[in-house]
């Protein structure tokens, strides 16, 4: 590790998917100092790697943190797990790889409410700019950014059917996700490279640390961020023990994602002010915008039995196919250890979509598991699964005590409303008719998940309320607007604190449509521009 000689012009807080992209971005101006710190460790780990890794990554409590929601009526009062990357590159170095941007017309939304620069035009160059995609030229493609990004890699014959009956069913195909529409099915763009995961990490970061400007710490709890007036001067924190303050020339940035940015921000004592002064923290701005506004894609799975032993669950079971599989990957970059989180799937509408674009995605895979991370199943599984695109539930999370070891409170609100629990209803009932086309009928014999016995709408909401989950996708909780309840503006400050800024999904006002980690980066890339712009 380098000295920490301060003052640096620029503190970020949090080594994700985002603090990464802004670790390189600002310190490639030699006239910036740049100190990146990070709760987690170096990625060492191979499992962090490989790109099927994230099997093993996601609950490996040395570079994933877990977080508990408050139980709630809409998971029939269970407490939903939620890991987050520790570790350098963050979530990007442990979830599903899938690199997808979700609807143009989300950004459009952002835009309309008032967040200038965000429209779906605003924000393309932004995409491309980080981007390095190994598929056809097209304008809505980057070919020289750091971040790899490619095709699937593993062509499942089930799969393939799959995507045969969901068009018989009347679904278009839709060969790029990241192009005109999200419409259709097709296979996913996962970010990796050649053979490897393609992280923050070894995108942006790593080709930075050999700028003398750039000081990154590790293993770094971050206490509150130090304040003077309104004018946010640097962070406290621990290191090795001791607690140490660091100050901030021109901006601290918070990258610490949906949960932890908002957590730092009401520590720190920006936030709803009942909730501050009860914990005897000292208000310097009421904002009780603070953690509210959280969003997240509830996902509840289907699984039926195939009738042939060709599932993940048996491959991985088989040496020889496990032989074969190494093989594949190593030589040619290719198969089953390729694979993310979905191979195919794609976005639908339902019956209760509110206006012409999709209001479901689906996430396919050949093979079942209870959760990522738990022991395939032993029988010949097939996956699919389907979440809400705009859920109307919102939730908050808000800070339980003064000590920034704890946890905070999450509170989901998973199907709070009639709209998310009937488009839950729907989706299933797609995936259940998909599964019934000639093209895939004859390849599996039992409905595992949720089973023959739900049958009704109302058996059908209390197996996903009771069997459904999280996507990752947890957003929203420091929004970006101009209305007195956001908590930044649409150049991402900080309303009422100057020299602090937030950069990461907890700005997002809206949710995107899809999965949330292409958009992270992209509201970092578009951060640093006008961070650069304002020096």
């Amino acid at each position: 590790m380098k000295p920490i000689n301060g003052p640096f012009t620029h503190i970020i807080v949090g080594a994700g998917s985002a603090g990464c992209v802004l670790a390189n971005r600002l310190s490639a101006k030699s006239r910036n100092k740049v100190l990146l710190v990070e709760a987690g460790s170096w990625d060492k780990n191979f499992w962090l790697k490989l790109p099927v890794g994230y099997f093993r990554s996601i609950n490996n409590p040395s570079v994933s943190r877990h977080f508990a929601t408050t139980p709630s009526e809409g998971t029939t009062g269970r407490s939903i797990d939620w890991p987050r990357g520790k570790v350098i590159g963050g979530s990007s170095s442990i979830n599903g790889l899938i690199f997808i941007r979700g609807q143009k017309e989300t950004f459009d939304e952002w835009a309309e409410l008032g967040n200038w620069g965000w429209s779906s035009a605003d924000v393309l160059p932004h995409f491309r700019r980080l981007e390095s995609f190994t598929g056809p030229p097209s304008q809505y493609h980057g070919s020289h950014g750091e971040l790899q990004v490619s095709q699937l890699r593993n062509n499942h014959p089930h799969c393939d059917a799959w995507l045969r009956a969901a068009r018989q069913l009347g679904l278009t195909h839709n060969d790029d996700f990241n192009g005109a529409t999200t419409l259709g099915v097709g296979a996913y763009h996962l970010s990796i490279g050649r053979r490897w995961r393609s992280s923050a990490a070894n995108a942006f970061l790593k080709p930075a640390l050999t700028r003398s400007n750039l000081t990154v710490i590790t293993n770094v709890l971050v206490e509150k961020i130090v304040i003077s007036g309104r004018q946010a001067k640097g962070i406290r924190f621990r290191h090795n023990n001791e607690t140490m303050e660091i100050m901030a020339n021109q901006e601290v940035i918070l990258s610490a994602g949906a949960i932890q940015s908002p957590q730092l921000l009401q520590l720190s004592g920006i936030g709803p002010g009942s909730l501050l002064k009860k914990l005897e923290i000292p208000v310097i701005v009421n904002r009780p915008g603070v953690g509210g506004n959280l969003q997240d894609h509830y996902q509840m799975r289907t699984i039926v039995r195939m009738k042939e032993k060709r599932s993940l669950n048996n491959q991985i079971r088989n040496p020889f196919s496990l032989v074969l599989m190494g093989l594949n990957w190593a030589i040619r970059g290719r198969g089953a250890l390729t694979v993310g989180a979905g191979q195919v799937g794609g976005g639908a509408r339902t019956e209760y979509a509110p206006s012409a674009r999709p209001d479901i995605q689906f996430n396919v895979m050949p093979l079942s598991v209870d959760r990522p991370g738990d022991p395939l199943h032993h029988y010949p599984g097939f996956t699919s699964a389907v979440w809400q695109c705009h859920p109307e539930s919102r939730g908050r999370v808000d800070i339980v005590s003064k000590d920034p070891n704890a946890d905070p409170r999450i509170y989901p609100n998973y199907l709070d409303t009639e709209l998310d629990q009937k488009t839950i209803i729907a989706g299933i009932k797609m995936l259940r008719n998909i599964y019934q086309q000639d093209e895939f009928r004859h390849l599996w014999d039992i409905e595992m998940v949720p089973g023959p016995d739900v049958k009704t709408d109302g058996e059908i909401l209390d197996s996903a309320q009771s069997g459904g989950g999280t996507v990752y996708h947890c957003t929203g909780t420091c929004r970006m607007g101009v209305d007195d309840n956001a908590v930044v503006s649409p150049d991402l400050k900080v309303r009422g604190v100057d020299g602090l800024r937030v950069v990461d999904a907890s700005v997002m006002p809206l949710i995107t449509s899809a999965n949330t980690n292409a958009s992270t980066y992209m509201i970092a890339e578009k951060a640093a521009d006008m961070i650069l712009s304002a020096s």
